[in-house]
């Protein structure tokens, strides 16, 4: 899987805000805790520093959402983080990305803060921030 790759299929997913460029994707991927799990058809970008483990985003072809290929990947993402040492994983999602919230919970999930303001809609209303973690071991 490419920056271009990773890059088109998050601007296909993330059309309510700002998807993140190959060059974005290829800057991330180039730090040694940065790492991807999937494909182009759905992937998820994390970081695995000291003991712990944080999402910072996961995608899916619109195409290709409802297949559970979302859950699949949260739970390769995790695996792949426990194997490189992280007991406790991170995350941040919009307060109104119901399905997201809806899929982080059911992989074990919980809210442990807010962010105010953490997100910008396209029509630059700002959008708060759930925080969420769960223990990986």
């Amino acid at each position: 899987m490419t920056p271009q790759e990773m890059a088109s299929t998050h601007a296909a997913a993330f059309t309510r805000s700002r998807p993140w460029t190959a060059e974005e994707f290829s800057d991330l991927l180039a730090n040694r805790f940065t790492y991807a799990v999937g494909n182009a058809c759905c992937f998820s970008v994390f970081q695995v520093i000291a003991d712990e483990a944080e999402l910072l985003t996961i995608a899916t072809r619109p195409n290709h959402q409802r297949q559970g290929l979302a859950l699949r990947c949260m739970q390769d993402w995790q695996a792949r983080a426990r194997q490189l040492g992280a007991t406790r994983a991170f995350l941040d999602v919009a307060t109104d990305n119901e399905p997201a919230i809806a899929l982080y919970k059911r992989c074990g999930f919980a809210p442990c803060g807010r962010r105010k303001g953490y997100y910008m809609s396209e029509n630059g209303t700002k959008i708060d921030a759930i925080a969420m973690a769960r223990m990986l071991t």
